[in-house]
């Protein structure tokens, strides 16, 4: 090696992207595990997903109330020795919960899985759901959204969902505190029995794996009382607002105005979904956008602005979101409206579509560094009843995409009269 040559740049497009396939595993009972063996440290990540989210629930809230509390007792343990449980074998155990899935997911140690897995198999087989456990829940949650509806890019974010999906839509709905008070023990019961108790998980593991992993997951996850069949997720009707543009007064006192703009677009299986990811990343989608150089560097209007596309199985929208002062709020809406004016009527020049496909293709060479990363893709991908070859074509269109292309990809989904409007002040 010379060293006073300095070595030639390899742009990130010249990387050849490879994502490391994983292995499938069934268990006695049918459920599905994903599983990927890699990593250096002795480390995993292991992911129940329950089709358990707010589309399945017939009263507010208790889809989320319900996902919470299985860490907070089961006839064995009470809320306390769980905690103490993954504590002392220095685990982490998280609940989440979406609109279609709600998951259990644990960070643990190679060598404790085994301890934990118990644990886990506890609280998705035997939670009670005590109710001074829901009280706290309920009194903790309407305290946490007292102080959120006070914060006017929080109510900003209710909002627009409920204009482009309808408020009775799982996209569109939000809570209210009436809706956490109706919340009662037999609702969260008779949610965990229909969807947990009653329903097929997928399991998705990932890291440093002990050999004995597949038959560890079927000793405490195999025998299971799994009575529905597999969840096929169907689109529900949305019934967006007819009116498209909202100036909302939610702090008399406040000097900054939420804006968020937000157009309906197909799902991922969209034959334009891979392309428009380019246009919206060159349009409002990292530091270097259009957006940012404009509305925060050029004009001052913000801190910060980003476009993005929601991450829903069905049908989604094209997301604009920013913060700024209310005497120039109206004036960065017509900032976003004048970029994309230029992206309808003039050509990217190749300098900044060389950046941004870098920026892309580099961006995923970090989402798949580490065996956490890739099941992650390899989550979305599945849950999305995709297969490798929706990542590959993503790539090849973040590498092969034209400025041609992109002008009429603007001209198609970039239309103001298209975008629902909305700022809170």
């Amino acid at each position: 090696m010379n060293r006073k040559t300095a070595p030639s740049i390899k742009d990130a497009v010249e990387y050849q992207l490879l994502l490391k396939p994983y292995e499938k595993n069934i268990l006695d009972n049918g459920i599905e595990v994903y599983s990927i063996h890699a990593g250096a440290q002795e480390v995993i990540q292991l992911e129940l997903v329950y089709f358990a989210g707010n589309q399945f629930e017939t009263k507010k809230s208790v889809a989320a109330a319900t996902n919470f509390l299985l860490k907070n007792g089961t006839s064995k343990r009470s809320a306390l020795e769980i905690n103490e449980a993954f504590e002392y074998y220095g685990g982490y155990c998280n609940r989440a919960c979406y609109n279609e899935t709600a998951t259990v997911t644990l960070h643990s140690l190679t060598k404790h899985l085994s301890k934990l897995l118990p644990v886990i198999q506890d609280m998705v087989s035997d939670a009670v759901f005590p109710e001074n456990e829901l009280a706290i829940y309920k009194q903790n949650s309407k305290q946490r959204l007292s102080v959120n509806l006070q914060k006017c890019e929080f109510v900003a974010n209710r909002l627009i969902d409920s204009y482009v999906y309808g408020g009775s839509h799982p996209y569109g709905k939000y809570t209210e505190a009436t809706d956490i008070d109706e919340i009662s023990v037999e609702d969260c019961k008779n949610f965990y029995r229909d969807n947990y108790l009653n329903g097929r998980p997928i399991i998705f593991i990932s890291g440093n794996l002990p050999a004995d992993c597949i038959t560890l997951l079927n000793n405490h996850f195999g025998s299971l009382s799994v009575t529905k069949e597999s969840t096929i997720l169907v689109p529900l009707q949305q019934h967006p607002v007819s009116e498209r543009t909202f100036r909302i007064e939610n702090d008399p006192d406040g000097v900054q105005g939420a804006i968020r703009l937000a157009s309906p677009f197909p799902s991922r299986k969209h034959p334009d979904f891979k392309r428009v990811s380019v246009l919206n990343t060159l349009f409002g989608g990292y530091f270097g956008s259009r957006l940012m150089s404009n509305i925060r560097e050029d004009k001052g209007y913000t801190y910060g602005i980003y476009s993005y596309i929601q991450n829903h199985i069905h049908e989604t929208a094209w997301m604009i979101s920013t913060e700024a002062g209310r005497d120039v709020a109206e004036s960065a809406i017509q900032e976003i409206y004048n970029e994309m004016k230029k992206l309808r009527e003039e050509l990217v020049d190749e300098e900044e579509l060389v950046l941004v496909r870098n920026y892309m293709i580099g961006g995923i060479l970090g989402e798949l560094d580490g065996p956490f990363q890739i099941m992650a893709k390899w989550k979305n991908i599945i849950l999305n009843n995709m297969d490798e070859h929706y990542f590959y074509d993503s790539v090849n269109v973040i590498k092969t995409i034209t400025a041609e292309d992109i002008r009429i990809l603007a001209n198609t989904y970039l239309k103001p009269e298209q975008f629902y409007e909305l700022i809170v002040y």
